[in-house]
């Protein structure tokens, strides 16, 4: 088993290798996380709904270009305990940003800080701060 285990082909970032895992599913996480690896780099958002629906569609082009599968294709949901375990295995965290953050504007956040800076030090401590009566 030692040297299974040691011959096994892992996607970089893997931390964990089940035993029992089917070679197909092994192919879709390497192929995931080079997609992940090259969105985060363009500064794409990609949440768990993203990932799970990309995770379906290499599954289904893996299993579709597989020779002598032309029975009934493997169901492969991708749920969220599947997507739970991806993370483990593979080590990856905070995936998605969500709400604001997701859609923030950080060149508009430097320049209200900037600005917010010229102005608090335009004042006297006086001006700025409203004292309870």
């Amino acid at each position: 088993m030692r040297e299974k285990i040691l011959a096994t082909d892992a996607a970089k970032g893997v931390t964990r290798i089940v035993k029992n895992h089917p070679a197909v599913l092994e192919e879709v996480e390497k192929l995931l996380l080079i997609w992940i690896e090259e969105k985060q780099r363009a500064g794409d958002t990609v949440s768990e709904a993203v990932i799970c629906e990309k995770a379906k569609a290499l599954h289904a082009d893996l299993i579709r270009e597989q020779p002598g599968t032309s029975g009934e294709p493997e169901v492969f949901k991708a749920s969220r305990g599947w997507f739970e375990r991806f993370k483990t295995r593979s080590g990856i965290h905070s995936v998605a940003r969500h709400g604001e953050a997701a859609s923030s504007d950080v060149p508009a956040a430097e320049d209200f800080a900037a600005e917010f800076l010229e102005v608090v030090s335009s004042k006297e401590l006086r001006d700025i701060y409203v004292t309870p009566r």
